[in-house]
């Protein structure tokens, strides 16, 4: 067996990206998963007019000079998405061959999961700190300088409980989240009539359409739409996206529900049921529509707040679905109304 045919037998056996630097640091071998990340990885020249990284040919000089493990970041822009390897350093030496290993691990998602989490966590402290600030602000001023004034007392006491009103529905949705997303891989066995399940939402939503001067119309099926759900989650989801279309259609929102047979959706790959919500309000600007699910993401912020909403009830909406095997659909024309689609796969 040949120098090089046994480098190559070596490397393809490595489920990473990986190749192989002589002791004159030019590369000797690549397999196919590095030259998949850099056509040029294979090709028997010097290592740095490869891979342009100061960071990885000191990397490679220290590890060949002192034969010590060494580690490195290799940052790869593959379309326009910017790709980050830890790349691992090793002197290898046997009767055929030495030199460096380097073995490329890709760890853009734990970055961007981490970057998540951070933006998570700031996300949440934002939120919790504005009705805590209000809060803490009214009971200063009530044991200081309307310690004795009923009128400022009752008022400032009202908005001191809208705020922890807000902070108690934002926990709670926060725990809803973190509920749902813990049983994301436990797919719903119990099958329930889905059109009995709209219509008890229906019936728990009459003040809040009472209130609104709204009116909502539900095209029932004539036999019905059996579904495995979990009927807690599937309540809270059209209990969400009614109440929305109520609440951001206006005054006077008009609201329909109806259902209707998919033969063959693109998405499940599969027959599915659509259950359409439409309102006639004023509709959604085009910019906005692909990123409504995302946690904490507001069209208007301070009317969204005013309204009671925290900003994650169509996130915990779309995992629910998610976890139902079912997808959300989103259509609006600004100006002319909204229509979210519940989509879900039929048994």
């Amino acid at each position: 067996m040949t120098q090089n045919t046994a480098i190559q037998s070596f490397l393809e056996a490595i489920p990473l990206p990986s190749v192989f630097v002589g002791l004159e640091a030019r590369i000797q071998g690549a397999n196919t998963r590095a030259v998949a990340l850099n056509a040029n990885a294979a090709a028997e020249r010097p290592f740095v007019l490869i891979f342009r990284q100061p960071a990885l040919s000191e990397a490679i000089e220290i590890c060949l000079s002192t034969k010590s493990p060494q580690k490195a970041i290799y940052h790869h822009d593959e379309g326009p998405n910017a790709v980050r390897y830890d790349v691992t350093f090793s002197f290898v030496q046997t009767e055929v061959f030495s030199g460096v290993l380097l073995c490329f691990t890709d760890v853009t998602h734990l970055r961007r999961a981490d970057q998540m989490r951070r933006d998570f966590v700031a996300n949440v402290s934002h939120e919790l700190r504005s009705p805590l600030t209000a809060i803490l602000g009214f009971i200063e001023t009530l044991q200081g300088p309307a310690r004795d004034d009923v009128a400022a007392r009752d008022r400032f006491l009202t908005l001191m409980s809208a705020e922890a009103s807000r902070m108690n529905r934002l926990v709670g949705d926060l725990l809803s989240l973190s509920r749902v997303e813990e049983e994301a891989r436990r797919r719903p066995v119990t099958e329930e009539d889905i059109g009995a399940l709209i219509n008890s939402v229906l019936g728990n939503l009459k003040v809040i359409t009472e209130e609104n001067g709204g009116v909502i119309s539900f095209e029932a099926p004539d036999t019905p739409v059996i579904l495995s759900a979990d009927p807690d989650q599937m309540r809270q989801v059209f209990s969400n996206l009614i109440e929305n279309a109520l609440k951001y259609g206006g005054d006077g929102t008009e609201v329909s529900v109806t259902v209707r047979d998919i033969p063959r959706d693109r998405t499940l790959k599969g027959p599915a049921v659509a259950f359409d919500i439409s309102d006639n309000g004023p509709g959604i600007d085009p910019v906005h529509l692909p990123r409504l699910t995302e946690r904490f993401y507001r069209i208007d912020s301070h009317r969204s707040r005013e309204m009671g909403g925290t900003g994650l009830g169509l996130a915990i909406v779309k995992h629910i679905l998610k976890r139902h095997r079912g997808h959300l659909g989103i259509e609006s024309t600004h100006g002319e109304g909204s229509t979210f689609s519940v989509i879900l796969p039929k048994v």
